[in-house]
């Protein structure tokens, strides 16, 4: 099964060379442009596995972003991406649940294996979620 990325960035240039690469390497890549139209994204697109976050956006940055989808979907994982990188920001990101924090430019081989990183945090969270989910059934039925 693909793995499904939102990519949230501000500068469209930016969003559709990335959309383009990620799609080469064979992702299935939905683009948002704001941290409110990322969060319209993940509400109709309930199977998107990564999310990749500009952390300076206008309006709703990505801090501000990365803290709403925390609290409405805590399994997708969020790799954090910036031109304007600060310590400050990459602590506050990873304390607020970011699964990375990679400075633009990056890699895209780079951010290929943050992507495939965290799609399998993310499928081994679900895992055990299922395997707890199967053993409380068990235990209601006497198994």
């Amino acid at each position: 099964m693909k793995t499904v990325v939102l990519l949230v960035d501000d500068e469209a240039p930016f969003v559709e060379t990335m959309t383009k690469r990620l799609i080469k390497r064979d992702l299935t890549v939905i683009s948002a442009y704001s941290g409110p139209e990322a969060l319209t994204k993940l509400d109709q697109e309930s199977h998107v596995d990564v999310v990749i976050l500009d952390v300076k956006m206008p309006g709703m940055d990505g801090i501000d972003t990365l803290k709403e989808i925390k609290k409405t979907l805590p399994l997708v994982e969020v790799i954090m991406l910036t031109g304007h990188a600060t310590i400050e920001t990459g602590i506050e990101g990873m304390k607020l649940g970011a699964f990375d924090y990679l400075m633009k430019p990056c890699d895209i081989d780079m951010l290929l294996q943050k992507v495939q990183e965290a799609r399998a945090k993310k499928d081994k969270h679900n895992e055990k979620i299922a395997q707890a989910r199967i053993q409380e059934i068990a235990l209601r039925h006497g198994v």
